[in-house]
């Protein structure tokens, strides 16, 4: 399983760095989905939800790791346009940026999903033993994985976008000595 997700990544982004920092989120994912099961008391004869779990986690990083390219290529542009070079603060702006952009329909697909499970897991009739092995992992999963892949994935992004960049841009630096603020 964990080897088509990497592959269906690996064939959308074309390059390994962003196959690698999305599929970080999603053990963080199953920690979640395993806590959530020990709390409740089930046994881990749960496969389809986490596999289910492991998409949807794959699916927020994915579109994680997009605002997060987005807002890097408007601040490189930017940078470009002012004729200075693009830099670790730079990046880091542009992953503050893009972190934080387009917050809401994020979280609202993660609350979508799990109001649709939280009948399921409260649900006493015919069946629902069975429905609640899926749902469980997935609920669990869905709250460790928004809470880190907010957090892990931008950090993750800045430290590999970031390996070849100069601190600072020269320009800057060359401004900043001078007692000027660009």
């Amino acid at each position: 399983m964990m080897m088509i997700i990497f592959l269906l990544l690996y064939l959308n982004f074309r390059r390994l760095a962003e196959t690698l920092i999305v599929m970080l989120s999603l053990p963080f994912a199953l920690v979640g989905g395993l806590w959530m099961l020990w709390w409740l008391g089930f046994n881990v004869a749960v496969a389809v939800g986490f596999i289910a779990l492991a998409g949807v986690a794959a699916e927020t990083g994915v579109v994680m790791l997009i605002y997060l390219d987005h807002a890097a290529d408007e601040v490189r542009a930017r940078c470009t346009a002012q004729g200075r070079p693009y830099s670790r603060n730079d990046l880091h702006t542009a992953n503050m940026v893009g972190a934080v952009e387009r917050v809401r329909p994020k979280m609202m697909t993660v609350v979508a999903i799990m109001g649709g499970l939280l009948p399921i897991l409260w649900s006493t009739g015919t069946g629902s033993e069975v429905m609640q092995r899926i749902a469980v992992p997935l609920i669990g999963g869905m709250i460790s994985s928004t809470l880190l892949t907010r957090i892990v994935i931008p950090a993750i992004y800045g430290v590999v976008k970031g390996w070849n960049l100069p601190a600072t841009s020269v320009l800057r630096s060359r401004h900043l000595a001078a007692g000027v603020n660009p």
